[in-house]
């Protein structure tokens, strides 16, 4: 038997993708958005040197094909990243209509979205009376506050305050299909914000809202607050089976890193592991070195978005990326002979663009351990069809093979 690993690189997207200009910031249509191209174009300018400098240095995603892939899906300069491939690449294309969490990791796993999420309207108030009255019942409040499109970590510096002197929930949304409850993990309590998100996800996922994202944070008015890593996100379920599930159907193993567990609501998983990417980076190479044979591991990295794509930070963009790249060369060097490890990315959020929100791009396709070559353009499902192809088990949907 061969291993698997799975390793979503958050919204480290490639640009390119045909139908961008139907997805928006704003008024501004993702045409021309270019995660990678854009940041490493910044670092070869000079104007991303808060914390770094100097062109982008991703020797060991380069090698795989990163820079390669780029130029592929979108035509863009890549400076920095340019050697000829040692790796099997490719650029991936997504078709369900989203360009979200869900969206994309659900089509990597061979499932493409079926309906059209939901999402709510940019203007306030943003929620259904009925959904607010709902929230505040269910939290035991005479109201809630926010009840708009905001940015998480702008609006607990604006609200922190009054929600510790109200007690009320912090409700908002962005323009993913997620309804995010944000809260102070003491004097709300961790195990009330789980409850009453758990308590509203039903209604949510009848609406085809996508998530219920419980966002905990600790801090005061004087010092400030800050979010912690007790994050959750209540999903709806994948109307059908996914990679995972044909994975456990198959008598294997499948160890979740990071968000993957909450993604798919813990479905055809049997491990979980969470927290910072510096701790979910320990966690993939244990499991590079424990994981059973004909095991799957799916990843999934979240800092890149969480923390610099949305808050369009082309520097820590940079610097996360340069670390990942380091870390992802120890672990790369530690794989036995047969394993596949296979990096992409479910969207793209590029630091340089418009607005906050994600962009809708092509995904990189690197594939370590299984030789060297050009894969071409394929689709997103076609990674989860690769994946049981290389595990020898049977593959559902509509994705083929490319190995």
């Amino acid at each position: 038997m061969t291993r698997a690993f799975l390793v979503v690189m958050d919204s480290v997207g490639i640009g390119g993708a045909p139908d961008a200009d139907r997805f928006f910031n704003g008024d501004v249509s993702d045409t021309g958005a270019n995660t990678l191209a854009h940041i490493s174009q910044a670092c070869a300018e000079g104007r991303a040197d808060d914390g770094r400098s100097g062109p982008l240095y991703l020797p060991n995603l380069d090698a795989l094909g990163l820079g390669a892939a780029t130029r592929l899906a979108s035509g863009s300069e890549t400076p920095g990243l340019e050697v000829d491939p040692s790796g099997r690449w490719g650029c991936a294309t997504e078709h369900s209509l989203g360009k979200d969490t869900p969206s994309g990791h659900w089509e990597l796993a061979g499932l493409p979205v079926p309906w059209d999420w939901h999402y709510f309207p940019d203007t306030p108030p943003t929620f259904p009376a009925d959904l607010s009255r709902a929230a505040a019942e269910v939290a035991g409040t005479d109201g809630i506050l926010g009840d708009c499109h905001a940015s998480g970590t702008t609006i607990i510096a604006e609200l922190g305050a009054e929600h510790m002197r109200t007690g009320w929930p912090i409700c908002y949304t962005s323009a993913d299909s997620v309804f995010q409850i944000a809260a102070h993990e003491e004097s709300f309590g961790l195990d009330r914000l789980l409850d009453m998100c758990k308590a509203l996800a039903p209604r949510l996922h009848e609406m085809k809202v996508g998530r219920v994202i419980a966002r905990p944070f600790i801090g005061s008015p004087d010092q400030g607050f800050t979010r912690t890593t007790n994050r959750k996100d209540f999903a709806i379920l994948p109307p059908a089976p996914v990679l995972t599930n044909w994975v456990q159907d198959a008598g294997r193993r499948v160890h979740a890193v990071g968000k993957i567990g909450d993604i798919f609501s813990m479905q055809g998983i049997d491990t979980l592991r969470k927290g910072s990417d510096a701790e979910l980076m320990g966690h993939l190479s244990d499991l590079v070195d424990q994981a059973e044979e004909g095991s799957l591991t799916f990843a999934n990295f979240v800092e890149f978005d969480s923390l610099y794509g949305h808050r369009r930070d082309i520097s820590g963009y940079a610097r996360a990326l340069e670390w990942f790249d380091r870390e992802i060369g120890l672990i790369l060097n530690k794989l036995r002979p047969g394993d596949l490890m296979l990096l992409t990315a479910d969207h793209g959020n590029d630091p340089s663009w418009i607005g906050t929100d994600h962009t809708r791009e092509q995904a990189p396709v690197l594939i370590a351990g299984q030789g060297t070559g050009k894969i071409g353009a394929v689709d997103f499902a076609d990674v989860a069809a690769s994946i049981a192809h290389h595990l020898n088990i049977p593959a559902q949907g509509p994705g083929k093979s490319f190995l």
